[in-house]
This record gives C-alpha cells, sequence and structure tokens, in this order.
C-alpha cells in the first residue's frame, strides 16, 4: 500500500479528511467538509444546506451555468442527466 501525504496546512481536520477521501469524496469536496466540520460542530455541518433545491428541477442553462462556476471539465459536450451527476459528485 503506498504511503499518504499528508492534505496540507489548509485542511484544519486532517482525520476527517482522510476518512471522506477513503469513502470516495473528490480531494475538494473532502477539503471543504473538514474545514467545515473544524469550524463548527459537526452536528451542524449536516444540517447545513438544503437551500438550492434539488437539481432535477433546475435547467440545464442553470446547471451548465453552476458546473462552470465549480470548473467542471467537459461540461458543454454533457446532458442534463450527466450534468447533475458530476455536480452532486464534485
Amino acid at each position: 500500500m503506498p504511503s499518504r501525504k499528508t492534505p496540507g496546512p489548509s485542511v484544519k481536520d486532517p482525520g476527517l479528511y482522510e476518512e471522506l477521501r477513503d469513502e470516495g469524496a473528490s480531494k475538494e469536496k473532502a477539503a471543504r467538509i473538514a474545514n467545515a466540520a473544524a469550524n463548527t460542530s459537526r452536528s451542524a455541518v449536516g444540517r447545513k444546506g438544503g437551500k438550492a433545491g434539488d437539481y432535477d428541477d433546475w435547467t440545464k442553462d442553470r446547471l451548465m451555468k453552476r458546473a462552470k462556476e465549480l470548473g467542471i471539465a467537459g461540461r458543454s459536450s454533457m446532458s442534463k442527466a450527466r450534468l447533475i451527476d458530476a455536480l452532486r459528485h464534485h
């Protein structure tokens, strides 16, 4: 098994970061969650969100704009379903 590198000084909770990476989260997502958990109580992190609505209800144009904001590569050739999947797993 290869040795792991430390996530870096910007990650405030390296243990949670590694746990999320092991579960398949992207580096960016794991860092966001680990830092949010370090800044607040862990139970409050789980309650955040839910204000943007379901991606299935969004128009393809709105999904494209959000994908651009997040820097998702290949978005111009993606179908609506692929955009939704990419946004959910970014």
